[in-house]
């Protein structure tokens, strides 16, 4: 059994609570089953699914007030609401972020703080998929004064915010957003899919397509959304993804892209798959999809065949949920293995979706001040796949999302050869952002 001694990141000040700590019937107004039903927890109620669904979407209230941008108005304001109320554990507006010079563009940010309240865990990395165990932490034991609001569909054709919204003990259990106590950026919030159903860390269709729908009713390509497997650098074993905000363009979503071929699957659904060219990690991206349930169900069946076949993984879902990049991995393992080189594990780095992506958080000066395109280049590599591992990964995950890879022809790479890059447009879109 390989074992590795983790420091997780605390993600809610009651992560440190004594694990023997009883919190049934608690009385401290929590998300467990003793505390949430009957609770009055602000609603955000999104719209259906439907053939234009990879639209943005916009917010109406129950009054039919003009659509606003719900990223700015409701989460970031519920967000800074928090803030001021001193639940984080530090001020990450004061933490320092530079652009590495250098093509890719890498964006390095010092977080000294981030790392300084941990408590040590048992980890395991050789297994994705572990039973949830509610003797550890879990988002249950969160209080409510980290959440930001319920996000659930709703029964119309419109999006709409119930500042006020009783949950019953008779209802379906909530999918939650709350705060991350210590962000890595200005927003940065935890999506819980139903948190009373104590979900383990691994995606399921239903769970990944609430994700998308966060990103598109978030509707700014500046509002990323992020998943990281067990063995990946998820350090809770409760279903969760992270999302933060940041006004610059991730190194990742402007990487050149390559178009797989297929002859049959989910292309008839408008689903596009690529491969990331030129980039340190190794990767497949999807996007298109004539509505988000084609997309989503393309992703999280490649995503559930890694997970079903021990294979860490990273997830970004980037451009309002129209590009996701999808990264094996396998830094844990080789970090257990005593593979990876001394002058690394120093910097404390844990590759995560974020870092993978291009946003490095160090947690040394000294690393964020001699801070390159090379050493983050170097870093990135050990988190990817061989070439190898990665083409026979890659015809696996593509056959789980109903594709069929054509064989490679001269043909074929004269098509490849046409394309060219695309990098995802940073421009709010249909968004009336409000100062």
């Amino acid at each position: 059994m390989l074992t590795i001694k983790k420091v997780p990141t605390v993600v809610s000040n009651y992560q440190e609570e004594s694990s023997e700590t009883s919190f049934e019937g608690c009385g401290r107004n929590c998300l467990g089953k003793c505390c949430l039903p009957g609770s009055n927890v602000p609603l955000y109620s999104f719209k259906k699914d439907g053939k234009n669904s990879m639209e943005n979407g916009g917010l109406n209230s129950p009054r039919q007030q003009p659509q606003i941008c719900f990223l700015h108005n409701l989460l970031l304001g519920q967000w800074e609401d928090r803030m001021s109320r001193g639940l984080f554990r530090y001020d990450v507006t004061t933490c320092e972020t530079r652009i590495i010079p250098g093509r890719c563009g890498f964006i390095a940010q010092l977080n000294e703080g981030r790392h300084l309240k941990k408590r040590p865990t048992e980890f395991r990395v050789d297994r994705v998929l572990q039973a949830f165990d509610e003797g550890k932490f879990n988002f249950t034991k969160v209080g409510q004064e980290e959440v930001l609001f319920r996000f659930e569909q709703g029964h119309d054709n419109k999006s709409e915010f119930f500042p006020s919204a009783p949950v019953t003990a008779d209802s379906t259990s909530p999918s939650i957003v709350a705060i991350n106590v210590s962000p890595i950026e200005f927003g940065h919030v935890l999506l819980i899919p139903r948190v009373l159903d104590c979900l383990p860390q691994r995606i399921d269709h239903e769970s990944f397509l609430l994700a998308l729908h966060v990103a598109k009713e978030a509707s700014d390509p500046f509002f990323r959304i992020g998943y990281n497997s067990l063995g990946a650098f998820a350090t809770i074993n409760h279903l969760h993804f992270q999302a933060y905000y940041l006004a610059l363009p991730f190194p990742v979503e402007k990487a050149p892209t390559r178009r797989i071929m297929t002859v049959k699957g989910m292309q008839d659904q408008g689903v596009i798959v690529s491969r990331l060219l030129n980039y340190p990690v190794q990767g497949v991206v999807f996007e298109g999809g004539n509505t988000m349930q084609n997309l989503s169900d393309s992703v999280a069946s490649s995503c559930i065949y890694l997970q079903n076949n021990n294979i860490p993984f990273n997830v970004l879902i980037a451009d309002c949920g129209n590009k996701i990049f999808l990264f094996p991995q396998c830094y844990a393992e080789k970090q257990a293995l005593g593979k990876v080189s001394q002058e690394l594990l120093e910097t404390q780095v844990n590759p995560a979706v974020w870092e993978i992506s291009g946003h490095i958080v160090l947690k040394r000066r000294k690393d964020f001040e001699d801070a390159s395109e090379t050493s983050a280049w170097r870093l990135l590599a050990e988190v990817s796949l061989s070439e190898e591992s990665f083409r026979q990964v890659k015809s696996y995950i593509l056959e789980a999302a109903g594709f069929q890879e054509k064989s490679n022809t001269g043909e074929e790479d004269s098509i490849y050869d046409q394309l060219s890059p695309k990098p995802i447009s940073h421009l709010p879109k249909n968004c009336v952002v409000i100062h």
